[in-house]
């Protein structure tokens, strides 16, 4: 790991590390003063209804804010987080830190001298309230502290003279298709319709009603499509609707690159993160395409580099009127 990316991946685990810290000194502060059984779960009206160990919640402490210092690291490093992304990457994991550490070191306050059935106060709603303000200042020093570390060079080739066509006689029409399938997506599809029929026979079927449609928008892109003609970059399911296009007026140019979908984009599906977005269903080779408003668009597909030359050629017939 170099100097620069070891930076990047303490500064992203800095702040979890530092709230455990803080949740350390509490706990051997008030250990003396907690009931064997810690109150850790509370209703709307903020009365106990869930009880922990002492050393159970201690360990749960622990594993939770040192895994999402590890993830926060990782990311930092493997994310390809570039400019304002990676500041708002490293504010974000101070915000979370500071909202889940306060909150964790709350519930032993709330326990100092309770009795085992838990504290009469229960957990005071104004403990949310703080943790939030605390999660928006640890962001805004986030925000300040990401600018000691150089965010990772942009590898991104903004150069649209370097990037790759497919040559076509003029008045030549040429279009591309591939199927995306992905394993996961009938999985989901089996457990979104599983947990909808469940909820509705033993609750409510208007309860059951979102799940239920998440199901059956699913079953619509168990096998999606990506299309690039002249109407741009296309990516569709069985149905005409819901689908995502990107017209070609929005686009700079595209390209073909390896992309890492948990690293990069935070998981599977339909993915939203800083200055990108795309619909990736596994990580390798997508077509990436560079937007006018400086984001970018990704959807991971086999043959990507045939798609995003198709994809340039078209651009340069429209910039030129030919």
């Amino acid at each position: 790991m170099t100097s620069k990316n070891l930076g990047r991946a303490t500064l992203a685990a800095l702040p979890f590390v530092l709230a455990l810290l803080v949740d350390l000194v509490v706990h051997i502060t008030v250990k003396d003063r907690l009931p064997a059984r810690l109150s850790v779960h509370f209703d709307a009206g903020g009365s106990a209804d869930g009880y922990m160990g002492v050393t159970a919640h201690l360990l749960y402490t622990a594993t939770s804010l040192l895994v999402l210092g590890a993830l926060w690291a990782f990311i930092a490093v493997n994310g390809k987080l570039y400019g304002r992304a990676h500041r708002w990457f490293i504010g974000g994991g101070f915000a979370v830190a500071g909202f889940l550490g306060y909150l964790l070191t709350a519930v032993l306050f709330v326990n100092v001298d309770a009795p085992e059935g838990g504290p009469a106060d229960g957990f005071p709603l104004r403990h949310i309230v703080v943790a939030l303000g605390v999660a928006v200042l640890a962001g805004a020093l986030g925000l300040l502290a990401s600018r000691l570390v150089p965010a990772p060079d942009d590898p991104r080739d903004r150069d649209p003279a370097s990037r790759e066509r497919i040559a076509l006689a003029d008045g030549e029409v040429a279009g591309w298709a591939r199927g995306i399938g992905a394993w996961w997506v009938p999985v989901a599809v089996l457990v979104f319709l599983a947990a909808g029929v469940t909820v509705g026979l033993e609750q409510s079927w208007f309860i059951a009603g979102p799940l239920l449609l998440l199901g059956l928008v699913a079953v619509t892109f168990c096998r999606p499509h990506v299309t690039v003609d002249r109407r741009g970059l296309t990516v569709s399911g069985l149905l005409p609707r819901p689908r995502v296009r990107v017209p070609l007026e929005r686009m700079e140019g595209a390209g073909s690159r390896r992309v890492n979908a948990l690293a990069e984009y935070g998981g599977w599906g339909y993915r939203i993160r800083p200055e990108r977005s795309g619909v990736i269903t596994r990580s390798g080779e997508a077509i990436v395409v560079s937007l006018t408003s400086g984001r970018e668009f990704a959807v991971t597909v086999d043959d990507s580099a045939t798609g995003a030359a198709l994809l340039n050629t078209l651009l340069d017939r429209q910039r030129t009127g030919r």
